[in-house]
């Protein structure tokens, strides 16, 4: 509003024709507070749009703890995508190691030879697996649908994860029951329309992968999101490990 009043002021000091001069003034020092308050507004709604919030983990029993990571798929998706499972055990290793504090993950080679040297693992009692493993938690990662492109559309990136995650205690009250589970669903890219020609298979793999670990370790510490993932843009925030 200051610079309304100095456009006016302005234009009475230097009008010699009353009205004639003083109207343009006025209608140029109000489309200039207008378009101030917009980009006022505009600001502050991209500022709205780049908060974080604070949220807790909806699991915090792998603090103090030794954790085995688990890691299940179905047989096509290990014949397509073979690195797949090591890929998100190793991921899920790094950042619970990294955020929950006091843990000890079990080495994702470790278990994933206990994998290939029990071969029905899968169909042990929960109890029997952790141990087994000889570990306090498992977080069991059963991957039901991992794919990168729209269903019957190899041109497109769509990449689309999608999984159980489970916790089994040792010292549960039901140690053959998960303590705890939840649907995890990952998506990358974030823009549709991206073909071939614009990512490599790897881009999308690697950020498809990202996303999900990222989203399942996220349920077993404090971290923060966005409050309106639809509109944020992580650009801004390039340092941030969201």
């Amino acid at each position: 509003m200051t610079r309304v009043w100095i456009l006016l002021t302005a234009a009475l000091a230097s009008s010699t024709s009353g009205c004639s001069a003083i109207l343009p003034a006025i209608s140029a020092a109000l489309g200039a507070s207008q378009a101030g308050v917009i980009g006022a507004a505009g600001a502050a709604q991209n500022f709205e749009y780049q908060k974080l919030i604070e949220v807790l983990p909806r699991y915090d029993g792998l603090e103090h703890r030794s954790v085995a990571i688990l890691v299940d798929a179905p047989l096509d998706l290990q014949y397509t995508k073979p690195d797949l499972i090591d890929q998100v055990a190793g991921g899920l290793a790094t950042r619970l190691q990294e955020h929950v504090p006091g843990v000890t993950i079990k080495h994702p080679v470790e278990v994933r030879n206990w994998q290939f040297t029990t071969p029905q693992w899968s169909a042990l009692a929960f109890g029997e697996m952790t141990a087994e493993l000889s570990v306090d938690r498992i977080v069991l990662v059963d991957l039901q649908e991992f794919r990168l492109h729209p269903r019957g559309n190899r041109w497109l990136w769509e990449g689309r994860c999608r999984a159980s995650v489970g916790v089994l205690e040792a010292d549960g009250y039901d140690t053959d029951s998960y303590a705890d589970l939840w649907e995890v669903a990952a998506a990358f890219p974030d823009i549709e329309g991206i073909d071939r020609d614009s990512a490599s298979e790897w881009e999308v793999q690697t950020g498809l992968l990202s996303e999900f670990v990222k989203r399942t370790s996220w349920l077993f510490y404090t971290h923060l999101e966005p409050k309106h993932p639809d509109k944020y843009n992580k650009q801004l925030d390039s340092e941030m490990d969201l």
